[in-house]
């Protein structure tokens, strides 16, 4: 790890005023995913300005029915929120899933929403990564692939998301205010992480100089009937291989409302938008459920190692629908 320079502010205004007076700087809150970059030398800022102490961290009801999180919002806090294990239980099932109770006690909802890849070759700094160092080439691909993308990946980048939370809240339309020296703005969840493309290090809509200061979530009756389902290799500690973020609302047999979102199989959080189509207005059966997820997998590309993510994911889209069909308040 390289020398830095250390800046501690004590409001959003100096925060920002900091990280744009430095061209490498970064915000450090709970420090879970920057500092194992900073060690493993993958990132290496000349200052880091550290916003823990900022007034973030209010959970609060707004008006209509929905949630404003500040973005220094502990994970763990989030997850044993009342409103949000009452209105969002999915977003609360997601976050538990994910590292350990000492983690999630540390990392915060901002953070959260900006963690860079697991992949192990952008963690190798003896391997191409054009995540890492843009040009460089991607030597996952041709490599062991097993945790890798199968859907919106490119010739340049196979990585994936590793975010729990972020899934939850792809499938919830949640929104993140950003702020800069310049103003404030608002982001859709779903449009605020991409696809590699041509450069899969630009992983975000944001600027180098804005921070991440709330995620609000909409009044949605349809969440409070959601699930998230998490495959992995072990039962805890483990990034996901597919995941699903679901709510299902059912009248009169029929799919009356959906939301869909994955993990693990993208380098973003993946929302179904196709499953979504295809499910709307259809029975709320078994086989339109399995129908869904393949209209949603069809575009799906496989490397070597991975192709069983493509029938994981389909029986885990299915899975998850079908409990939510069957818990009772669906139906």
């Amino acid at each position: 790890m390289k020398t830095f320079s250390y800046v501690r502010a004590t409001d959003v205004a100096t925060a920002v005023g900091a990280i744009a007076s430095e061209p490498n700087a970064k915000f450090i809150g709970g420090g879970t995913n920057l500092v194992d970059l900073m060690r493993e030398r993958v990132e290496s800022p000349d200052t880091v300005v550290d916003i823990s102490a900022l007034p973030l961290t209010e959970v609060e009801e707004l008006p209509g029915g929905g949630v404003r999180v500040g973005a220094l919002t502990r994970n763990s806090h989030l997850a044993a929120h009342p409103l949000i294990r009452a209105r969002y239980p999915v977003l609360s099932q997601a976050i538990l899933t994910g590292a350990s109770a000492q983690l999630r006690n540390m990392a915060t909802v901002g953070g959260n929403l900006l963690q860079r890849t697991r992949c192990p070759y952008f963690y190798d700094d003896t391997a191409a990564c054009n995540k890492r160092e843009p040009g460089a080439g991607c030597d996952a691909i041709g490599g062991f692939t097993r945790g890798h993308a199968v859907l919106g990946a490119s010739e340049a980048c196979i990585a994936t998301h590793p975010s729990d939370m972020c899934v939850a809240l792809a499938a919830l339309d949640a929104t993140v205010e950003v702020r800069s020296v310049r103003g404030t703005r608002r982001v859709p969840v779903d449009g605020f992480h991409l696809l590699p493309g041509a450069t899969p290090h630009i992983e975000t809509v944001m600027a180098a100089d804005e921070l991440v200061t709330a995620v609000e979530l909409p009044a949605s009756p349809l969440a409070a009937n959601s699930r998230y389902r998490k495959v992995r290799d072990r039962a805890s500690y483990a990034f996901a291989l597919v995941s699903v973020a679901a709510a299902l609302e059912v009248t009169g047999g029929a799919v009356a409302g959906v939301r869909l979102a994955l993990g693990g199989v993208a380098a973003k959080p993946w929302r179904a938008r196709e499953a979504e189509r295809v499910l709307l207005g259809a029975p709320a059966t078994e086989e339109s459920f399995r129908r869904a997820a393949e209209a949603e997998l069809a575009p799906a590309a496989a490397q070597p190692h991975n192709a069983f993510k493509i029938e994981l994911a389909r029986r885990t889209i299915t899975a998850t629908l079908r409990r939510l069909l069957t818990d009772g308040s669906a139906a």
